[in-house]
């Protein structure tokens, strides 16, 4: 694939115009395995480096995100006590593009529609850099973990579990 070809994201647009650096690296979709494993294989990095995007809602503070690594579930209880819920599920399926403007598999914590809480696993620190989706399937965006949490404004918390 030639490097220039890769076109921009809203996301990458959004750290371009901060001046945060990053990386945009394409990999091969697979329809049928959307699965971080599946990416970080297809990347050639450990999976504990290649974090996914998950939304939620808590019975009080409404819609938040939380970036888990990829052999990670998110910690339901967890969730709901670092972002201040007594109780937080999973949005269903059907609500994340209108919620977030992203697709299953295409999730980024960069340049949803609105601004929602955002909470980052606390390994994401222990990393020189962690992958997140560059808002649309196949593109990742390599990215230091501090500036994503600096720009997406998130807590770190320990807020999953090894699946």
């Amino acid at each position: 694939m030639n490097r220039a070809k890769i076109e921009k994201t809203n996301a990458a647009r959004l750290l371009d115009r901060a001046g945060i650096a990053y990386e945009l690296v394409p990999y091969a979709v697979d329809e049928e395995h959307l699965a971080a494993t599946h990416v970080a294989e297809q990347l050639g990095e450990p999976i504990g480096s290649v974090f996914k995007t998950l939304v939620l809602r808590g019975d009080r503070s409404g819609l938040f995100v939380c970036v888990v690594p990829g052999d990670h579930e998110v910690d339901l209880k967890a969730a709901a006590r670092v972002s201040g819920n007594k109780k937080a599920e999973l949005i269903p399926m059907k609500e994340l593009l209108p919620s977030t403007g992203y697709i299953r598999g295409g999730c980024s914590p960069v340049g949803m529609k609105k601004a929602l809480p955002t909470f980052i696993h606390a390994t994401a620190l222990g990393q020189p850099f962690i992958y997140i989706s560059a808002g649309v399937r196949g593109l990742q965006l390599k990215i230091a973990p501090q500036d994503l949490i600096a720009f997406v404004r998130a807590s770190v918390a320990e807020l999953s579990r090894p699946m």
